[in-house]
């Protein structure tokens, strides 16, 4: 297993997306403050699919193909 394998699914890497997006949208409307910076954390872990803090704990929503031995 990579240390930077996918460990992030589909539905989990869209919200990730949307609210990093929404996140840094404070920064054109709004009070101006740097909380904005914030959501750059859960954009770029949304477009790259991959969570250090899922990978410390193990975790992972993406589904893993299963491959048959023979």
């Amino acid at each position: 297993m990579s240390v930077f394998s996918k460990n992030e699914g589909s539905v989990d890497r869209t919200l990730r997306i949307v609210v990093g997006l929404g996140l840094i949208s404070l920064a054109f409307v709004g009070p101006a403050n740097p909380w904005f910076l914030l959501g750059t954390i859960p954009l770029v872990t949304g477009l790259v699919g991959w969570c250090p803090a899922y990978q410390i704990f193990g975790l992972s929503t993406c589904q893993h193909k299963k491959v048959m031995k023979m």
